[in-house]
């Protein structure tokens, strides 16, 4: 579905997107440079457990800090709040539950409701949900709407024990559920495209009607190339 979901955003930006699978257990902070170098915008996807976490931090870290286009994905935005609080906020050992149970700093944690459940499969919290955009946010200008419906399939949620701190340091919900208060939508507000999602929009993504977020990540993506040959010209100017 996501890459599907690519082929539609980029029939809507003029261009054909090209996907570049990066394993993530490969990928570490002697190598990142390496293994990203390139590339025009970076998406975390979906997952289950502890593989090739660590590895997906890295990534997330080095598009905060190159400015490089990010989206994450349900275990990809959660991977981003990890991101973040480790090394914006200065929680080392923060982490989510689902990977490590005994971490002092949850930002990421099991719904409340799920905690005395212990089957997985049915469990989830499945289906679609409404969700509230606040309005001169990131996911406003994509959604264009403050009413918004998406479909989940996850247990773990962002811990809004830590929303305050992390907004503060510039990483907002900018999008909520009104009934529970989960976060659905977190976003950056210190970079120029980086969002995370904890629903999964490729799955409403079709030829006829896009998904939003993917036409303009992808948007995102061909304005850093084009600011990108910009700044080389320049670089050859001054040399």
């Amino acid at each position: 579905s996501i890459l599907e979901s690519f082929i539609h955003a980029g029939a809507m930006n003029d261009c054909k997107v090209q996907v570049v699978n990066v394993h993530s257990e490969n990928i570490d902070e002697g190598n990142v440079n390496e293994k990203l170098i390139g590339l025009d915008g970076l998406l975390v996807a979906p997952g289950f457990g502890y593989r090739g976490v660590e590895g997906k931090i890295i990534a997330v870290k080095y598009a905060r800090e190159k400015n490089l286009p990010f989206f994450g994905i349900c275990l990809g935005m959660q991977m981003a709040a990890i991101e973040f609080a480790r090394d914006v906020l200065g929680l080392q050992e923060a982490d989510s539950t689902e990977m490590n149970p005994d971490t002092p700093d949850p930002v990421i944690d099991m719904m409340e409701e799920q905690k005395k459940v212990t089957a997985k499969g049915g469990t989830m919290r499945l289906g679609s949900y409404p969700c509230l955009i606040k309005e001169n946010t990131l996911a406003y200008t994509i959604y264009k709407t403050t009413t918004i419906n998406e479909r989940h399939r996850h247990r773990w949620e962002f811990n809004n024990k830590y929303l305050p701190e992390f907004e503060e340091a510039g990483m907002i919900a900018s999008g909520i559920n009104a009934e529970t208060g989960l976060v659905e939508i977190m976003e950056n507000t210190n970079h120029p495209f980086f969002i995370g999602v904890q629903f999964h929009p490729e799955l409403k993504s079709t030829v006829e009607n896009p998904h939003p977020i993917f036409v303009h990540f992808i948007k995102a993506a061909k304005e850093f190339v084009a600011e990108s040959k910009i700044k080389n010209e320049f670089s050859k100017v001054d040399a």
